[in-house]
């Protein structure tokens, strides 16, 4: 395999031109995450968060399925529980992974290839960024079998909808089609299928080129400005100013623009 690419876990992970691609490789699973597959993708996020070569992530998968949710058939899935099994679980299985999204330093592009569903559906939901092939879909599978959400769902969903539609979502577990996502505000665009690699390659290396610490700081502040107040929010926007302004792109952004030339970033 090229350009630093390796497979473990199923999970493909190739690093080019300063871009980290995670790809989930289970296809005749539709990408379902057993446990160790999870915890191997947490990993990598968390490992392309702390990487200065790293500018941006794309996630996605093969075959028909971007993720089909977790793998209820794997092992670890039965047997018997105590009381805090579960919510132990959840926090260190599908709240971390979510997390390591959601906390990553660089942007996190989701080029969503086929159906989303489950926790599958909150990975993708979780990304900066999301590309859908038109034939993707989105499902809210956890009330088919008599479940609540996990995975940062009901975190999630109701800032990119509203709780109404999220509870629409959630209460009926319908497919939603890539369109009507992207009507919803769950989508940035959708594209024919034989173009949504093509296109992530373009959006990725778009953002591999950006002021990567100026892009984090401000994915931090849009992300807690959905928690907040607007003076937290005031007192967070200061800040990542103070600290942006002490980074080398930021000088050469302005230096650029007294020059009237384009500016080169590089990510420091």
């Amino acid at each position: 395999m090229s350009g630093g690419e390796h497979a473990a876990g199923a999970v493909r992970h190739e690093v080019r031109e300063q871009v980290a691609y995670l790809t989930l490789d289970r296809p005749e699973a539709l990408n379902a995450l057993t446990p160790a597959l999870r915890d191997r993708l947490t990993a990598l996020l968390e490992q392309a968060s702390a990487d200065p070569d790293v500018r941006a992530v794309v996630l996605t998968g093969t075959g028909r399925g971007f993720c089909a949710g977790a793998d209820l058939r794997g092992p670890g899935s039965g047997g018997e529980r105590v009381a805090g099994d579960v919510a132990r679980t959840i926090r260190l299985g599908a709240q971390r992974l979510v997390s390591a999204v959601l906390d990553c330093e660089k942007p996190v592009l989701a080029a969503v290839n086929g159906t989303a569903a489950g926790l599958g559906a909150h990975l993708a939901l979780a990304c900066d960024l999301v590309l859908a092939a038109e034939s993707a879909r989105f499902i809210e599978v956890f009330v088919r079998r008599g479940l609540v959400p996990d995975g940062g769902g009901a975190y999630l969903l109701p800032r990119l909808t509203g709780p109404q539609r999220a509870k629409e979502l959630m209460f009926f577990g319908d497919a939603l089609p890539a369109a009507q996502a992207e009507r919803l505000g769950l989508v940035n665009r959708v594209v024919p299928d034989a173009d949504l690699a093509k296109t992530a390659r373009e959006w990725a290396a778009r953002l591999a080129a950006g002021p990567t610490r100026a892009l984090a700081l401000t994915k931090q502040l849009v992300n807690a400005s959905l928690d907040g107040d607007r003076a937290g929010a005031f007192a967070a926007e200061a800040a990542a100013q103070e600290i942006n302004m002490t980074t080398g792109d930021a000088g050469e952004g302005l230096r650029a623009f007294v020059q009237r030339r384009s500016p080169g970033f590089h990510g420091r």
